[in-house]
């Protein structure tokens, strides 16, 4: 009972506290080894049976038969996924996926590996991979049925796959990166909604980030491209002003300076015509001098040194002439609904 109760004990240190480096070397001639002293999560017959397929399904990938090879890895990480074989096994399924231009089912193995063993030393290389699979399908390369049956270009599932790599990795170099391309994937393909849903992301979430200024020039620049003139609703325009100003106060430095001005200039002048409309309605047809100042008052606070202020405040004094003039009349009608009567004139006579 002793004895039973030492080798118990001795297991237990084996399994939890090997060392966290542990990992599959593959040698020629040798076959797969386990270095750094960790144990292959099997034992007996099984521990041999996993090893044998490796072994053979790696001969049959340096043979250059990838078909047979994928079937042995298969067998390994569906019979034995707790082992260390199992994630090796995910690894290879998914380069010999890309060497057959399978890039849907590449990036499904390498997905394995970063959700069912995110411990794994090749996280940072898988998550290379997946990234490198979503630009590749970005950029228009096709994925391959079966290794020979080309499908259709598709820009929308490599936007699903950047954002599976910010979803694995949030606070990964790639994070940032990968919104980025979203954005622009989804400007290409004319979303322009989702495209300003991933550069506010992009700033609110990696605001030290090296892409920052430029989510914060595009962001803006998106929202100008929304703009439909100063006869319409003026919300993108609002939005526009702003990040177009957040961005020449956070990154004074910046290259984009000037086209961020020109910018800018350019809401400012929409915005301000969208008011000159406004006041002009109310001066012309509704003859409402105190709407109509308000709105002429609001161009000029919106972009002072413009032409546009210029004929604002020159229509002001239009208003304020029209106003001086109204008022006799409308101190008239006032009077006259009010109900008093004008004075009667006092007529003297002589006796």
């Amino acid at each position: 009972m002793r004895r039973l109760s030492l080798i118990t004990s001795l297991l237990f240190v084996a399994l939890f506290a090997a060392p966290a480096s542990a990992e599959l070397i593959w040698t020629p001639g040798q076959g797969w080894k386990i270095e750094g002293g960790a144990l292959s999560g099997l034992v007996g017959s099984d521990a041999r049976n996993a090893l044998e397929m490796m072994n053979k399904a790696r001969g049959s990938e340096e043979n250059g038969s990838s078909w047979s090879a994928l079937r042995g890895y298969k067998k390994v990480f569906k019979k034995y996924p707790n082992s260390i074989y199992a994630p090796e096994a995910y690894y290879r399924t998914g380069h010999l996926r890309l060497e057959n231009r399978q890039y849907y089912k590449a990036f499904e193995a390498f997905q394995q590996i970063m959700t069912r063993y995110p411990n794994s030393d090749r996280f940072n290389e898988v998550l290379g991979e997946q990234f490198r699979i979503a630009q590749d399908l970005r950029d228009g390369k096709r994925n391959y049925h079966w290794g020979w049956i080309p499908s259709f270009r598709s820009k929308e599932r490599s936007i699903t796959y950047f954002e599976w790599v910010v979803a694995n990795a949030p606070f990964s170099d790639y994070a940032p990166l990968a919104l980025m391309t979203v954005a622009k994937t989804h400007q290409r393909l004319n979303n322009t909604p989702y495209a300003i849903d991933a550069l506010d992301r992009l700033i609110n979430n990696y605001p030290q980030s090296l892409l920052a200024a430029d989510a914060y020039l595009q962001l803006a620049q998106t929202h100008a491209s929304l703009v439909d003139g100063p006869a319409y609703d003026q919300e993108s325009t609002l939005e526009a002003m702003t990040y177009f100003e957040d961005f020449m106060i956070l990154f004074p430095e910046s290259e984009g300076l000037a086209e961020a001005q020109g910018g800018l200039d350019e809401m400012k002048t929409v915005y301000a015509e969208s008011k000159m409309i406004l006041a002009d309605y109310y001066l012309r047809h509704v003859k409402n001098y105190r709407g109509a100042r308000v709105f002429y008052n609001e161009a000029i606070t919106g972009f002072p040194n413009s032409e546009i202020a210029e004929r604002a405040r020159a229509k002001l004094e239009i208003v304020d002439a029209r106003e001086a003039a109204a008022a006799p009349a409308e101190a008239a009608a006032k009077g006259s609904k009010s109900g008093q009567k004008p004075p009667r004139k006092k007529i003297f006579g002589i006796f």
